[in-house]
């Protein structure tokens, strides 16, 4: 019996991989809230990213987690050969993408005059400690080894898929991460371990999003003995209230020229919504969607892993246009999304180097073969 093709999961995939080209083409070069320019020129950006910032990379990690104890039902297998798959998966990929960003950014530091502090930081430990420790060689390189850190607790997940409630502890680890967070800087602001305490901070509480998607798994496999079309008014009054929170915080950012992180009701908003997304779609799973969307979504992470050139490309051209924020953001995405797509494509057709964007056959390395040994 052939496998029933979730094409509304393929939809939510790549919904989470074009969003994010957007939500960062709607910050300036610097990653600020267009800081130079008046609040009413603001607006538009930023209610753009607003929209974009509804599939955040928390809505990948819902995902992730979702199709891995999915495919641990279909094909069981010990915790060992799982996460050497993970491994493979995420942190090969995630290495020639650091070494490949840590070159790429000369360009544009280069560009906008901090290259020389930059060229130095590259012979420095703990420039390449953040790098594959952390993910902070780009804004978005984070998510591998958080992703990767996250799956290492899937056998507790499961626990959730018999247990639906336990999908309410996104609630209790979120509360955490925001209280532990303030504590962590308030105490440890400027330290060198600040980044790595709020990481680990981050991991721990994730976790949360983790029984939430194993709580989903088990909700859509009862879908033929519970109406999920239930779950559908609920999920969208509560991403209209979600998203009128957002639209708060962004105010605040629109006449400040600041992010509003201290903003309670925004930050809800921010790490809920992922979860209002999913399972929004989800309830609405019985509904035709076109298959394109299956076809596109296999292409989704290599266009989150390779967005950044393009967007880095746009900047560099923009750097002295005299162009409102709005149609900077416009120019960027123009330039970003169709390129990246375009790139991703190409790479995919190529055997080689297709597992630079999780397609295709990963290459094996001598290292990584003994590491694999060892965990056996």
């Amino acid at each position: 019996m052939a496998r029933e093709r979730m094409v509304w999961l393929d939809g939510l995939r790549l919904i989470a991989g074009l969003s994010m080209v957007g939500l960062h083409c709607t910050a300036d070069s610097s990653g600020l809230p267009w800081v130079a320019y008046e609040p009413e020129e603001r607006i538009g950006p930023l209610f753009l990213r607003a929209v974009f910032y509804t599939a955040r990379t928390e809505l990948f990690l819902l995902i992730s987690v979702f199709l891995l104890l999915l495919s641990m039902e279909r094909r069981p297998r010990f915790f060992g050969e799982t996460m050497r798959e993970q491994a493979r998966r995420l942190l090969i990929p995630f290495v020639f993408w650091t070494f490949f960003y840590a070159v790429f950014n000369v360009i544009k530091a280069e560009t906008f005059g901090y290259g020389s502090a930059y060229s130095l930081a590259l012979f420095e430990s703990k420039t390449w400690l953040g790098f594959f420790l952390l993910g902070d060689v780009k804004y978005h390189m984070h998510f591998l080894p958080t992703s990767f850190a996250l799956l290492v607790f899937y056998p507790l997940f499961g626990i959730a898929k018999q247990r639906p409630w336990l999908g309410l502890l996104i609630l209790v680890c979120l509360f955490l991460r925001k209280e532990i967070d303030t504590f962590i800087y308030r105490n440890f602001w400027g330290h060198e371990s600040l980044p790595y305490l709020i990481r680990a901070v981050k991991v721990a509480t994730y976790t949360g999003y983790g029984f939430t998607a194993a709580a989903l798994l088990g909700i859509w496999e009862r879908r033929r003995t519970a109406d999920l079309s239930k779950y559908r008014a609920p999920m969208m009054i509560a991403g209209l209230c979600l998203f009128a929170f957002k639209l708060r915080a962004t105010g605040t950012a629109i006449s400040t020229g600041v992010w509003p992180y201290a903003d309670l009701l925004g930050y809800w908003a921010d790490f809920l919504m992922p979860v209002i997304l999913f399972v929004t779609l989800m309830a609405f799973s019985e509904k035709h969607f076109p298959a394109v969307l299956s076809r596109g979504a296999r292409y989704s992470f290599g266009i989150y892993l390779s967005h950044p050139i393009f967007v880095d490309f746009a900047e560099i051209l923009l750097k002295d246009a005299d162009l409102n924020p709005l149609m900077q953001v416009f120019v960027k995405i123009g330039l970003a999304v169709p390129l990246s797509v375009i790139l991703v494509i190409l790479v995919a057709r190529w055997p080689a180097a297709a597992w630079t964007i999780g397609l295709g056959r990963v290459p094996s390395f001598p290292a990584f073969s003994s590491l694999q040994k060892e965990v056996r």
